[in-house]
């Protein structure tokens, strides 16, 4: 299955001159937690999530209003193609840890987005040529953390403390 097929194309995005304000007002007002970041000519230069903005509000001591998106964005960009085939955006997915591709054109412009929500709901239906184990183990991949919780490994499981 081809990426086109199931790519969304109405996608929200903002300039790394954006404000973190307005681009949590974008994320809000298309419920998305992700936004592509688009140069002057449409090239993905950049990402930025919710989680990104929280951070920068948390640590920089600045209003969200005060601070650009180019402070904060991603600026690697793991980008897949619309005639990439699923199986090869689950492959870079899982390499990258990242939950969400922007579709770009032959000149890097924005064309769309692909989830990994997309993907699965592709292979519940069977149409993503893509096994059910495939997706889920990538899922869990890419949920992975980089640090595991101070002290989890201590605490016992409800069900154990009950015991």
């Amino acid at each position: 299955m081809k990426i086109q097929n199931i790519m969304t194309t109405n996608v929200a995005s903002c300039s790394p001159d954006t404000n973190l304000a307005d681009a949590a007002g974008l994320l809000w007002e298309n419920d998305c937690g992700w936004l592509p970041i688009a140069d002057g000519e449409g090239k993905v230069v950049g990402v930025v999530t919710d989680r990104d903005i929280c951070m920068a509000v948390a640590t920089k001591n600045r209003l969200a209003s005060e601070i650009r998106v180019r402070e904060v964005m991603t600026g690697a960009v793991h980008a897949c193609h619309p005639t990439d085939d699923v199986k090869s955006a689950i492959k870079t997915m899982r390499n990258e840890k990242v939950l969400r591709l922007p579709v770009v054109n032959d000149e890097g412009r924005l064309q769309g987005v692909i989830s990994m929500n997309d993907i699965m709901i592709q292979t519940e239906s069977g149409k993503s040529g893509l096994s059910c184990e495939e997706v889920l183990n990538t899922r869990n991949v890419i949920g992975e953390r980089l640090f595991p919780r101070k002290g989890a490994e201590e605490q016992p499981s409800r069900r154990s403390a009950r015991a």
